[in-house]
């Protein structure tokens, strides 16, 4: 039976990725801190579940929809950069090791762009907190040799989909009259699909000769005034008030997490993936809405 092997599996898009395999009849094993999963103290059963897989996929790592104190800081990092090491000795340590190692990256690595937008062979790395994690672990990622195994970095956008993920909360800004541009609205929003993500990482299986980094986005990113506009449309609301930047970080502190989630501008396209031949079922973000809010 095929195998795969999905690290950090429960949240949002591990959750998809395991129905998805099941369907097509793959044996999926998970690795995360709940019970009734493979456990990452217990590196034994995590080498034995890697060996003889098809694919490895890591999603491993603390949300970073959290205040950026120093404790959530450390374990933002910390635990990216753990697992992945974890990882990446397990395979080492396999006879029969998984042809291709996917780990997850972020679109995040990028700068604030509004001037243009990146691509992997021409973006600018940028900086801060949240790039300087991207980086490290990446660098980790990569710093393995695994003559077996391809190894691809998903520098993934804001994952868009029914169960989950970012939608709710904005969802419930534009049902409670707050679906307006959030500070100035120039600042880019770069999204994908989760159907999409799912169907690079096969598309990244199949074709052998491909590694590296690979940015998953949609090839269609709009401003955040477009896409408050976008889900005010899809979801038959008129009006939606402005949230200043002010308010945003109130509104921040109170919900415990940070205005550089909405605030960044992140301005990517999956270049490589269309070269490559890749085709988007989901391009736009009115045919996204109409799938994932019906």
């Amino acid at each position: 039976m095929k195998k795969v092997v999905i690290a950090g599996g429960t949240g949002f898009i591990g959750e998809y990725f395991k129905s998805k395999f099941k369907e097509l009849e793959y044996e999926v094993y998970i690795i995360s801190r709940q019970k009734q999963h493979i456990s990452w103290d217990d590196t034994l059963s995590i080498k034995e579940a890697i060996e003889g897989a098809e694919i490895l996929i890591n999603l491993a790592g603390k949300s970073v929809n959290c205040r950026y104190n120093e404790a959530n800081k450390n374990d933002i990092l910390n635990s990216r950069i753990r697992t992945t090491k974890l990882l990446g000795e397990a395979v080492q340590a396999c006879n029969n090791p998984p042809a291709i190692w996917m780990n997850s990256s972020t679109a995040t690595i990028y700068r604030h762009a509004e001037d243009r937008p990146m691509t992997e062979e021409k973006g600018e790395i940028g900086s801060g907190f949240s790039v300087n994690v991207a980086t490290n672990w990446e660098k980790t990622f990569f710093s393995f040799d695994l003559p077996k195994t391809r190894q691809i970095a998903l520098r993934i956008a804001i994952v868009l989909g029914r169960d989950g993920g970012v939608i709710t909360p904005f969802r419930n800004l534009v049902k409670f009259g707050l679906g307006g541009k959030q500070g100035d609205g120039n600042q880019m929003f770069s999204w994908i699909h989760i159907e999409d993500l799912f169907q690079i990482v096969l598309f990244l299986k199949d074709n052998e000769e491909l590694s590296g980094v690979f940015n998953c986005s949609s090839p269609h990113p709009v401003s955040n005034r477009e896409l408050m506009k976008e889900l005010r449309k899809t979801m038959n609301v008129p009006f939606g008030l402005p949230s200043p930047k002010w308010m945003l970080e109130v509104g921040s502190l109170l919900i415990k997490t940070e205005t550089e989630l909405v605030l960044k501008s992140r301005w990517v396209l999956p270049e490589r993936l269309e070269r490559e031949g890749y085709k988007f079922t989901f391009k736009t973000l009115d045919k996204t809405f109409q799938d994932i809010l019906k």
